[in-house]
């Protein structure tokens, strides 16, 4: 058994015995390898965010909880090829970093044959990027709490002009164009709504302060007349 096959199997061993824990020493022997092995495959699955809960101790062991997991799902390997493409698209969007662990997780969760069927399409679709180009810059991360957790955050922003400017502003959403991510905010310099682009945020730093609530639909009142709003959609 391969290491990939092996952590997808110690998910399912784990999960099928939660909520009893499972020693490092029984794993090692059901799988043929050294107890040292086991705890570096739990390690890395851990890593990768899976919730695999370790006691240490006699009558310790591993544990996995279910209520945070997902059984194996039933994705096509053209359906994780599809979330794989647009995931590597979003390259400068908000949350890009989580966008590589959910990948992460949607192949871990798929069965062995099918993840490797996927890694075999995977490896004839190609992305061809102008010489000299490099990935946009991600968005900061401090930018992603803000909003998440609706916290003011103090901005060194440059506009368009070059100028750098400081100031505090309320995240409200992040809006995407084909020119790339913007924050809007309400901006306390400027004592109203304003649109950062994300790439020109040189610094970003979360204040203790939380952002006053407002309604996404107002900050969004003024769209040119040939554009449209369109919410992010699960389904």
């Amino acid at each position: 058994m391969n290491r990939t096959d092996r952590l997808y199997a110690l998910v399912e061993e784990l999960r099928a015995c939660a909520p009893r824990r499972v020693s490092a020493r029984e794993l090692a022997a059901r799988y043929e390898v050294s107890v040292r092995t086991i705890e570096r495959d739990i390690g890395a699955l851990q890593q990768a965010g899976v919730p695999v809960y370790a006691d240490v101790g006699r009558g310790g062991g591993y544990t996995l909880d279910k209520s945070r997991t997902l059984p194996p799902l039933n994705f096509t390997p053209a359906e994780a090829v599809a979330v794989a493409i647009t995931l590597a698209r979003a390259g400068g969007s908000p949350y890009s970093r989580s966008a590589r662990t959910a990948l992460h997780k949607i192949v871990a969760a798929m069965s062995a044959e099918h993840s490797a069927s996927a890694r075999e399409l995977a490896a004839r679709v190609r992305f061809l990027i102008p010489a000299g180009d490099d990935d946009p810059a991600s968005v900061p991360a401090v930018l992603e709490e803000a909003v998440l957790n609706r916290r003011v955050v103090r901005l060194t922003y440059i506009d368009r002009a070059g100028t750098e400017t400081v100031r505090d502003v309320e995240p409200v959403s992040f809006t995407a164009s084909s020119k790339g991510w913007y924050l809007t905010a309400w901006c306390r310099k400027r004592g109203g709504r304003r649109v950062f682009r994300t790439d020109r945020v040189r610094r970003a730093a979360l204040l203790d302060e939380t952002a006053p609530e407002r309604v996404v639909e107002a900050m969004h009142e003024d769209v040119p007349s040939d554009y449209v709003v369109r919410p992010l959609e699960f389904v």
